[in-house]
């Protein structure tokens, strides 16, 4: 994924919450249903299929692609309320975000607002990077298997080290499946240790995104509830030292303690 253009900061100040206003006439008009965001996430993934399938399509321009995303849920009566972002913009050099997995949202916009402070790439199920037209997009992702933990381990240590070296950072979702409640039991430690490998710092990303649900016959274009705020929160960045278990620990801390006070409605 080359990186011939570099744009300027999206969301430029250390927090963003969406303006009142931004939810479009059509989308009431269509009832609030699912239609108005399926032709737009459609019409943004058709948009850029030739850059894509061309191997143009550069950091900036999926930076684009993600903002094109982040305003249709707008558009739909998302309301975003993004925190944290001091972190990214004042942390040099690549990083492992390390994140819980909610919903397909977090995947689609978080690299509008992560770039152009790092270039991300995740490490996703390697099934996506065979999924027509979307495969394309994500080709320079971290594929697993999702079957073999020991094989999975390996392949994030050396193409994540890979990319650090690179100058790009890496997204790890611990919990490898999307959930709406947050277990530390199935939340691994690969991102810290791939952080400690490359000797660089972890920055902690809590999450909420349930406002798109899982669908019953396509997963990922289930209900949207427009009642349910979508958070994103980045946390201080951590270095990893000796075993990396504290770390871990303050990591899962961290996003525990922020999904207990958005599932009670904290501020």
């Amino acid at each position: 994924m080359a990186n011939n253009t570099v744009v300027p900061a999206r969301f430029p100040h250390d927090r963003y919450t969406t303006p009142p206003g931004r939810e479009k006439l059509l989308h009431r008009i269509l009832l609030r249903s699912r239609i108005y965001y399926i032709m737009g996430f459609a019409g943004v993934v058709f948009r850029y299929f030739s850059q894509a399938r061309s191997g143009a399509f550069d950091f900036s321009l999926w930076s684009q692609a993600a903002y094109d995303v982040f305003q249709i849920v707008e558009a739909c009566g998302g309301c975003f309320d993004i925190r944290g972002l001091e972190h990214i913009r004042q942390t040099e050099g690549p990083v492992v975000f390390v994140a819980n997995h909610m919903s397909t949202l977090e995947t689609l916009v978080m690299p509008a607002f992560i770039y152009p402070y790092k270039k991300p790439v995740f490490v996703i199920k390697e099934q996506l990077l065979q999924v027509p037209f979307f495969g394309a997009y994500v080709r320079q992702c971290i594929g697993v298997s999702r079957t073999s933990p020991s094989e999975d381990f390996k392949q994030v240590m050396l193409r994540g080290a890979e990319k650090i070296r690179n100058g790009v950072s890496v997204i790890v979702f611990p919990q490898a499946t999307r959930s709406r409640w947050f277990d530390p039991e199935k939340f691994n430690s690969l991102g810290v240790k791939l952080a400690k490998r490359c000797q660089v710092p972890v920055i902690p990303v809590a999450l909420k995104t349930d406002f798109w649900g899982t669908g019953k016959l396509i997963k990922d274009f289930g209900p949207l509830h427009p009642g349910r705020t979508i958070y994103f929160e980045f946390g201080t960045p951590v270095l990893v030292h000796g075993t990396g278990k504290n770390e871990h620990e303050q990591i899962m801390e961290f996003i525990r303690s922020r999904l207990e006070q958005w599932q009670a409605g904290a501020p």
